[in-house]
């Protein structure tokens, strides 16, 4: 008897599952311990807790701190807590340094720029990058006062509001992405420039998808979504399109160059290009700058402007705490003019804020997996070649044995009472290791110009009722486009004073 096509579909499922479950069953037995994955959908559909990381936390009581999750058919290694994170990226950066690559990163960066698992491109373009950031002033004075000029931009556009309540995530977005864009392709952007704000909100967009459960189901089944409708097909093709504009910049760039008067980023990577045009390595590619531009565009304009925001609305949700603030300030700073550098030291308090906001944002980088590059040893597991680790950072900021009150936003976990900054190991082990962000420096520089810059100038309040909310709640229905609007109040010359 004939076999019907629903016959022949079975049997092939059932055979899928059936290798799959084999291969699973053999990769199991040489790795740390964890859930045990269905076949073909791994641990997908096996998330009980929410948020991500107190499942994680649920994960590492019942297997221990280093444990195995599987996405689909692939098994990816869990470190929890303060010890073995530190363990891997700082005792073990090298073994622990690699770059996974995953099917929805791979789409979009084609495994070009600072994205290349390649590892001796990785490391020239990584040292090009920043040795150029450096030489256009990053870490520097200069680039600090075109920080404190943007951040002058910033407080004009709140002072037009008036006190009227307002969304602050465009804006503030705007200002983050202005000092980037400063320097990768020479020149700001207004506020309300069209192409600026689409291509802020195609970078979010694929940011957000890409740390969703559409997102991990896409890097689980790729070959399976690319033939199913979803918000996937739209976001790749509006990434190309940002590709496309960055592209027209590198065009323009090249018919303007004069090598002996360097601009920005990309008239010292054509530079740099014209000189290795004959290299066989081919480290150095047109697609490798926009590539580039991409990253440093999407990186220098999210995180920083996320972190922006959740401390503005921790400020407007914690009043007692925003006082204190804004009295360090006006102790340090004044009103004659703009916070800079040299008053992070004399301004502990803020500081602390400042970071105790960043632990508490409980971020997503423990989505952005790792790799082993050779066989090594963790915690006493082998672990294998070429394995997708995943640190949890948040379960590092979360760590009850490290911090006094983890699951509260409390400035003293980093202020002693002293009036001394506390600098805080748990804190610093997320930026650690060899692919820790070039721009980290950079970015810390932003938000403490911009964050005291506005407190400066404006006391903010929530509009709403939003008595029953935490912080962290708060940033999450912003995120979510579920949120009470700011209302930003100019603070007066004699209030400043006080």
């Amino acid at each position: 008897m004939e076999l019907t096509w629903t016959g022949v579909l079975l049997l092939l499922s059932i055979l899928s599952i059936l290798f799959s479950a084999f291969q699973m069953h053999q990769k199991k037995g040489q790795l740390p311990p964890g859930p045990t994955p269905w076949p073909i959908l791994g641990n997908l559909f096996q998330r009980d807790v929410l948020p991500l990381y107190k499942h994680y936390q649920k994960l590492a009581v019942k297997y221990g701190p280093v444990f195995t999750v599987w996405n689909g058919s692939k098994p990816m290694v869990a470190l929890c807590g303060y010890d073995v994170v530190k363990e891997a990226l700082v005792d073990h950066s090298e073994e622990f340094g690699g770059r996974i690559e995953t099917p929805a990163n791979n789409r979009i960066f084609k495994n070009k720029g600072l994205t290349t698992t390649d590892e001796k491109k990785w490391r020239e373009l990584r040292r090009f990058t920043l040795s150029t950031l450096r030489d256009f002033g990053m870490g520097k004075k200069r680039m600090s006062e075109r920080v404190q000029e943007e951040a002058l931009c910033l407080v004009e556009e709140i002072a037009t509001t008036k006190g009227q309540p307002f969304d602050p995530r465009r804006i503030f977005a705007s200002a983050v992405s202005n000092v980037i864009c400063a320097v990768v392709f020479g020149n700001r952007f207004d506020y309300k420039d069209k192409t600026f704000i689409e291509n802020q909100k195609i970078i979010e967009c694929h940011l957000r998808h890409s740390l969703s459960f559409l997102g991990l189901v896409y890097n689980t089944f790729p070959k399976l979504v690319e033939f199913l409708p979803g918000p996937h097909k739209r976001i790749f093709a509006d990434v190309e399109n940002v590709c496309d504009y960055i592209r027209e910049n590198v065009d323009l760039h090249k018919k303007t160059l004069d090598p002996q008067n360097l601009r920005d980023y990309i008239d010292c990577f054509l530079v740099r290009l014209e000189k290795e045009q004959n290299s066989s390595e081919g480290i150095y590619t047109h697609e490798d700058l926009v590539i580039i531009g991409l990253g440093l565009f999407s990186a220098g304009t999210l995180t920083t402007s996320d972190a922006l925001l959740c401390s503005l609305l921790a400020m407007a949700k914690l009043p007692h705490i925003q006082a204190k603030v804004q009295q360090e300030i006006d102790e340090v700073v004044g009103t004659n003019r703009t916070p800079s550098m040299e008053d992070r030291l004399k301004m502990p308090f803020t500081n602390a804020v400042i970071h105790e906001v960043q632990r508490y944002q409980k971020g997503s980088l423990e989505t952005f997996p790792r790799a082993t590059t050779c066989e090594t040893k963790l915690h006493g597991y082998t672990i294998p070649k070429h394995m997708a680790i995943v640190p949890i950072f948040s379960s590092v900021h979360f760590d009850p044995l490290h911090w006094e009150t983890p699951e509260k936003f409390n400035p003293n976990h980093f202020w002693m009472k002293t009036k001394y900054f506390l600098n805080n190991l748990c804190f610093f082990i997320a930026v650690a290791g060899k692919r820790a962000c070039p721009g980290e420096a950079l970015a810390r520089m932003e938000l403490f110009l911009f964050f005291s810059a506005l407190l400066q100038n404006f006391t903010f309040s929530l509009v709403g009722d939003t008595k029953d909310s935490d912080v962290m709640s708060l940033y999450t229905d912003f995120r979510n486009n579920q949120y009470p609007l700011v209302r930003a109040a100019k603070r007066s010359v004699d209030t400043c004073g006080q």
